[in-house]
């Protein structure tokens, strides 16, 4: 596993170990692998997101250049109680409109959380926080001004995104980006493991103990997902 995933660290794979039924220490698994100086992981508004964590969500925005040196713009949705990538989306221009369907898409029917963390961008403007969340039920928590560290579970799905992703991939355009961010989601989503999860994934992964190893490629090799068969 750490060959072929030069981007994990010790923690990452002993996570994939235990969902594979090898009872093995972390520290076992770090002894036979090379130094990593992963950061330390942050809290913010840490009393207020204990008490809410499920009812909690963060979008935010980031920026990916392309092969042609064009810009595009990425929106992402977080729930913090299991770290759950809800929604990803794609455009190169964002204006609240388009944010507002996004948040529209994200949670069909009952699924809306009650509370929403977001960065003062002014491309949140009142047709997303007045119109678009009042009308869902979703209150509004913007974060202090040059503060990124008070959304820092979006901003560190964003790191992850591009420290496992983008930092790897020339993205040709629009479709080819939105591809190559739908399928990391998946990635993350019902494969990675998480060490504030217990080292389980979002959507949960069941510990397999029995049959025989496999390695399914997610994005070309950049990752694999390891099953027994």
């Amino acid at each position: 596993m750490s060959l072929e995933n030069p981007l994990w660290g010790a923690p990452r794979i002993h996570g994939e170990l235990l969902k594979l039924g090898f009872e093995v220490a972390q520290s076992t698994v770090a002894k036979y692998m090379a130094d990593r100086h992963d950061r330390p992981p942050g809290q913010s508004w840490w009393t207020f997101l204990r008490n809410h964590m499920r009812e909690v969500a963060a979008m935010d925005l980031f920026v990916v250049p392309t092969l042609a040196f064009n810009l595009l713009y990425g929106f992402i949705i977080v729930r913090l109680g299991r770290r759950e990538l809800v929604w990803i989306g794609v455009t190169n221009s964002p204006t609240a409109d388009w944010i507002a369907r996004q948040i529209t898409e994200a949670f069909p029917w009952d699924s809306a959380p009650r509370y929403l963390i977001r960065d003062r961008d002014r491309v949140f403007g009142s047709v997303v926080t007045q119109r678009r969340l009042r009308a869902m039920g979703i209150r509004d928590k913007p974060i202090a001004p040059r503060s990124p560290w008070q959304n820092g579970y979006a901003e560190r799905l964003i790191g992850s995104i591009r420290r496992e992703c983008l930092d790897h991939i020339i993205v040709c355009g629009e479709a080819h980006l939105r591809r190559v961010l739908l399928s990391y989601a998946h990635y993350y989503n019902g494969t990675r493991t998480h060490r504030s999860l217990d080292k389980d994934a979002p959507i949960s992964r069941s510990i397999q103990r029995f049959g025989v190893l496999k390695s399914h490629p997610i994005l070309g090799g950049l990752h694999h997902h390891y099953v027994r068969i």
